[in-house]
């Protein structure tokens, strides 16, 4: 199978990596959660090459996680903003976070702490059960077989 074909696997994870896969995608979406919106201010900031994050920008926008919103006329100049969907990426990106955090912060600590605004307090990212707010573990998960899942029949 070729990588630009993962995306057509009756898998979760694999169509996700089908738009996010690759590590400049998902930095382009953590500046869109800090708050960068103009295409000069990513690359100002990643140090990511024009062309690379002309191309990542385009595909976030044709994938329907950003919109590209105009802020000036002349010359013609664009905002890239999270949509719903891209907002929706917010506990990934913060996943992502909490695991670089506990494994590879080399006895520093975090880079960036996050405080819930509503309570006041600085947190640590936790997934939890929809049906009763328990947290997760992998041991106590079990995947079952749904409605999308299909066989898929090689020639």
């Amino acid at each position: 199978m070729k990588w630009q074909d993962i995306g057509d696997i009756p898998c979760s994870i694999a169509r996700s990596l089908a738009v996010l896969g690759d590590r400049w995608t998902l930095m382009v979406l953590r500046n869109c959660f800090l708050g960068i919106k103009r295409f000069d201010d990513f690359q100002t900031n990643l140090g990511v090459t024009r062309h690379v994050l002309a191309e990542r920008l385009q595909r976030l926008v044709e994938a329907g996680v950003l919109q590209k919103v105009p802020y000036q006329q002349k010359p013609e100049r664009f905002e890239y903003r999270l949509t719903e969907q891209g907002r929706d990426l917010y506990p990934v990106l913060m996943a992502l976070v909490s695991w670089g955090d506990k494994w590879l912060d080399e006895g520093r600590g975090a880079p960036l702490e996050y405080l819930h605004q509503p309570c006041g307090h600085k947190f640590r990212p936790v997934m939890v059960c929809s049906e009763c707010g328990e947290p997760l573990s992998p041991k106590q998960v079990m995947p079952m077989i749904g409605p999308g899942f299909q066989v898929v029949k090689t020639a």
